[in-house]
């Protein structure tokens, strides 16, 4: 699918944000004064902007407040009702932590189950697609989960933990590439089912439907070649992953904590374009795309 660099962002940021929120809501760290308007406020900056970043990603922004209407049905509303209501509920925790020394630790532990609960909710947008094999699997939300909490306790300077969430943030993504590579084998998705003349024999594409460009080839389709793939990959996990949590093995300091957090943003921003990138949707059977 494309990559849309609206949605690498959403994920990126708001998993870092509501993943700090989520470690500042259990009081892992429990600032007050100053050092909680920091740490609360990049925290709601992060989530807020990657919301913001997903937001224009719609056809028609003015609408988005319809997403909060389809909770019942739509992992996309729940993950907008998921995230307004954890930005609510982490109000009172982070008032009190800033400006009266006094954390609220009720609101927090709500705050940080609903700040996790909308990083699973993002997840689940993509993991509940039937029609891309890729990300209909039970691989999926670990990596999303994982990262965002990995983000969120080096952003806390939490850096043992951190260390440690990186590492299992790469298995993760190992093992997700590895089931996605074969997921759509596994689907059974061929052109004859696409069709529905597979009974007939092998169906090959004579013509494609469309003569030109068209929203299903430009959204819906993406080619990515294996070899950048690979390299992609190796970036995604070096960078991502085990390069953090080298560098937090080292006697740590604002730098290193630093330099850790950039690596791990620039590898999670390859990966989720990987995600998008590789993953296929069934619809380009009809185009002769697999």
């Amino acid at each position: 699918m494309h990559p849309a660099p609206s949605l690498i962002l959403f994920t990126v940021l708001s998993g870092a944000g509501f993943g700090l929120l989520v470690w500042l809501g259990l009081g892992l760290r429990a600032p007050t004064g100053l050092a909680a308007v920091i740490l609360f406020g990049l925290g709601y900056g992060l989530s807020g902007a990657g919301l913001i970043a997903a937001a224009f990603h719609l056809g028609h922004p003015e609408r988005a407040l319809k997403a909060f209407t389809q909770w019942r049905s739509s992992w996309l509303s729940r993950e907008a009702v998921l995230s307004s209501a954890t930005l609510l509920v982490m109000a009172p925790h982070a008032a009190s932590s800033a400006f009266a020394a006094t954390p609220l630790p009720v609101f927090g532990w709500l705050g940080a189950a609903l700040a996790l609960a909308t990083i699973l909710a993002t997840a689940m947008i993509y993991a509940q697609i039937r029609a891309v094999p890729r990300w209909h699997h039970w691989s999926t939300p670990p990596v999303f989960v994982l990262a965002a909490l990995a983000g969120g306790a080096l952003l806390a300077a939490q850096t043992g933990l951190a260390m440690w969430l990186m590492l299992a943030t790469g298995v993760a993504m190992v093992v997700h590439w590895l089931a996605g590579d074969r997921q759509f084998a596994a689907a059974g998705s061929t052109a004859g089912t696409a069709t529905g003349l597979g009974g007939l024999g092998q169906v090959r594409l004579l013509e494609p439907p469309h003569s030109g460009q068209n929203y299903l080839l430009r959204e819906m389709v993406h080619v990515v070649g294996r070899k950048h793939a690979r390299k992609l990959r190796l970036i995604a996990l070096g960078t991502g992953a085990i390069l953090p949590a080298l560098l937090l093995l080292l006697p740590t300091g604002y730098l290193l904590v630093g330099l850790a957090l950039l690596a791990h943003i620039c590898g999670m921003l390859a990966q989720r374009w990987l995600f998008f990138a590789e993953a296929e949707h069934v619809v380009g059977l009809y185009y002769g795309k697999r």
